[in-house]
């Protein structure tokens, strides 16, 4: 029987879609399982009342439909950050069916505390020990039926970058799913139990975790968990309130370290004979790279080789010189143009009409020509080296890296991954600075993504046209690094709070698959052609509408005085406006003046410094605003600007008085 479409035994006891949730600490596999099991098929969403996104997606197991949610990640159930109040906001009001606990077999014994914790709030839990590959290769052994015997619970080796244990997941899923299950605890200490059997006495709701789970967390001094609990306990609250505040009181300086300690001394029991390693670790040449990549002395240099050949070879030269070269050059303005400049002509004799679709702002000869000719190869070559670097597990070791010099920002070195992120597009890097931990962090991210990170497309434009010219290109980029280094310091002074301290898991360094790479790179790609291109179209029309009424002249000729400080001709202001819809459309638009020499090497790298400086675009600003707010997206955005063009001005007396270009 069917409801809705779906198998009526693919339900779950509420009526909906059965679901699998995954949970584990950052950095575990968590996502490579996800798309595992799911496919490319997903969706991403803010969890309700929250700026943490949520990856959704379906798989079939025996002929039943499963919704599979990978959560933030999370270090307990006791929650800090925001992605762990939404992975357990999860936990407690989604109900899933199965939990797949997936932690790093290298990293058992500090992982198997949440597993615990999970286990004791009574939740339908399989574990994965995931990254056996790895663990075996340092000579690591696991007696994993040992683990599962002692836990009580099905625990499950897998590699999910190699999709080793996929199967016997899927199998895991299908049958624990639907098994009752049998309330289990781990014995801490006389007098921790005492207090906890003290605060359980007390409850008399109805809870989806075990009240031993909500008593710890009450004495915890949990605040949401104490909210849930003071609504369904009702006028009994009052009661079982003065009884946490009691025990808080009397264990006020030895309860949070007890409880760390014995639960230390519980997994120390579980995995006693359980895990071995060898009296010398196997030193493997991933585990030299990860040693090399988070030192000074060596990591500096393997950043720069892999800058050079990854932004400047591979998505500079080749994504936005040969490939643009073929598509732009040979393609469109050879043949795509012409063709449908003619066809339009002769289907439409309206010549108002015509140049709204192939005149010199027209929907097919501008917007799908630098859409697809011009942004689409560079920002697909950026992600196809943005996936191979983040499959490699490069990207929390470069985190480690510069996490000393982002101090001096205001920053952790959590911040180098939409930094990074945002040299493929801007607008996706500010919605992942959502995941820097305090107001502060994210405000000085935004700030340095919308004034100093060019986003791919407009990167690979401006280093194509700039390494054309001897010293450009290294003028553009000691601006870039000069003006990032003087924002970021003067916004640490200024902006109040402190830099939090800052933990990162690392994942094995290892030579990524093509098949992830290319999966990644598809999905980012979908997501980025289908913002773009309506853009590019919309930016069309508008500019169409400009210049059918005349606003794109009085708008040049208005922008002429500020051209003529920064040494530039006229023309270039229509760059600049081309950069407000967006960064990568402006510098399309320089693209399109140097090819036909109306800017030499100083006009040209005066102008790639400025607009590269330029306010955000439409969308990033957008963002901004829906992530900042008004006020500091409107303040951003008016400091970007004074400062893109102030600069402008000095290096292009600069270059004048030195002669430099």
């Amino acid at each position: 029987m069917a409801v809705d479409g779906i198998n009526q035994d693919s339900l779950s006891h509420d009526g909906k879609p059965l679901r699998v949730a995954l949970v584990g600490n950052p950095n575990v596999g968590k996502s490579v399982l996800f798309n595992a099991l799911t496919g490319s098929y997903v969706t991403v969403s803010n969890y309700p009342g929250t700026s943490v996104e949520v990856s959704r997606g379906s798989t079939v197991i025996d002929g039943q439909t499963w919704q599979v949610i990978d959560t933030p990640g999370m270090y307990a159930i006791h929650t800090i950050t925001e992605e762990e109040r939404v992975a357990r906001e999860i936990l407690l009001h989604e109900k899933p069916d199965v939990v797949l606990h997936v932690l790093d077999a290298r990293n058992l014994e500090r992982m198997l505390a949440m597993t615990v914790q999970l286990i004791e709030a009574n939740l339908p839990v399989i574990l994965v020990v995931n990254i056996m590959d790895e663990a075996e290769r340092m000579g690591l052994k696991i007696d994993l039926e040992l683990l599962q015997q002692r836990l009580g619970i099905p625990v499950i080796g897998a590699a999910s970058t190699r999709k080793r244990g996929l199967d016997e997941i899927r199998v895991a899923i299908s049958s624990y799913g639907t098994q009752p299950r049998i309330e289990r605890s781990f014995p801490y200490g006389r007098l921790l139990e005492y207090d906890i059997s003290e605060v359980i006495w007390l409850m008399t709701g109805e809870y989806l975790l075990s009240r031993r789970s909500l008593a710890v967390l009450l004495l915890q001094g949990d605040e949401e968990i104490t909210e849930m609990v003071r609504h369904k306990e009702g006028d009994g609250y009052a009661v079982l309130a003065e009884k946490v505040r009691e025990k808080a009181f009397e264990r006020r300086d030895s309860f949070h370290l007890d409880l760390s300690l014995q639960r230390n001394s519980i997994v120390k029991n579980i995995i006693q004979g359980v895990f071995s390693e060898p009296d010398k670790r196997v030193i493997t040449i991933s585990d030299r790279l990860s040693t090399w990549s988070v030192r000074p002395l060596t990591g500096i240099p393997m950043m720069l080789v892999v800058l050079y050949f990854g932004l400047y070879k591979f998505v500079g030269e080749f994504g936005a010189g040969t490939v643009v070269d073929l598509l732009d050059k040979r393609i469109f303005v050879d043949i795509v143009n012409p063709w449908m400049i003619t066809t339009v002509k002769e289907i439409i004799p309206w010549e108002i009409i015509q140049e709204l679709f192939v005149g010199e702002y027209g929907i097919i000869t501008l917007a799908f020509r630098y859409a697809v000719g011009i942004i689409l190869p560079i920002v697909a070559t950026f992600f196809i080296f943005f996936s191979f670097l983040e499959d490699t597990g490069y990207f929390p070791r470069l985190a480690l890296l510069v996490d000393r010099l982002f101090k001096h920002f205001g920053l952790t070195g959590r911040a180098v991954i939409p930094m990074v992120l945002g040299f493929g597009c801007d607008t996706m890097a500010t919605l992942v600075t959502r995941t820097l931990e305090t107001v502060r962090e994210r405000v000085i991210a935004t700030l340095l993504l919308a004034l100093a990170i060019p986003c791919s497309a407009q990167l690979g434009v401006i280093i194509s046209l700039l390494s054309k010219e001897t010293g450009a290109l290294a003028v553009w980029g000691v601006c870039m690094l000069l003006i990032f280094v003087l924002v970021g310091v003067l916004a640490t002074k200024i902006m109040p709070g402190e830099a939090p301290v800052f933990y990162m898991e690392l994942p094995p360094m290892r030579l990524p698959q093509l098949s992830n790479v290319f999966t990644k790179t598809y999905t980012r790609m979908q997501w980025y052609f289908i913002e773009i291109l309506p853009l590019f179209i919309l930016a069309s029309v508008l500019l169409w509408l400009g210049k059918v009424t005349g606003f794109i002249g009085t708008a040049i000729n208005s922008m002429t005085p500020v051209m003529s400080s920064l040494g530039l001709p006229k023309e270039a202001a229509v760059a600049f406006i081309f950069g407000f819809f967006r960064r990568d459309y402006g510098a399309a638009g320089l693209y399109d003046l140097q090819a036909q020499g109306m800017l030499n090497a100083r006009q040209l790298t005066v102008a790639a410094v400025t607009l590269t400086l330029f306010i955000p675009c439409i969308a990033q600003f957008l963002v901004m605003k829906k992530e900042r707010g008004w006020k500091v997206a409107g303040g951003i955005g008016l400091f970007v600007s004074l400062l893109a063009f102030s600069s402008g001005y000095v290096l292009n007396q600069f270059l004048l008085l030195t002669g430099i270009l």
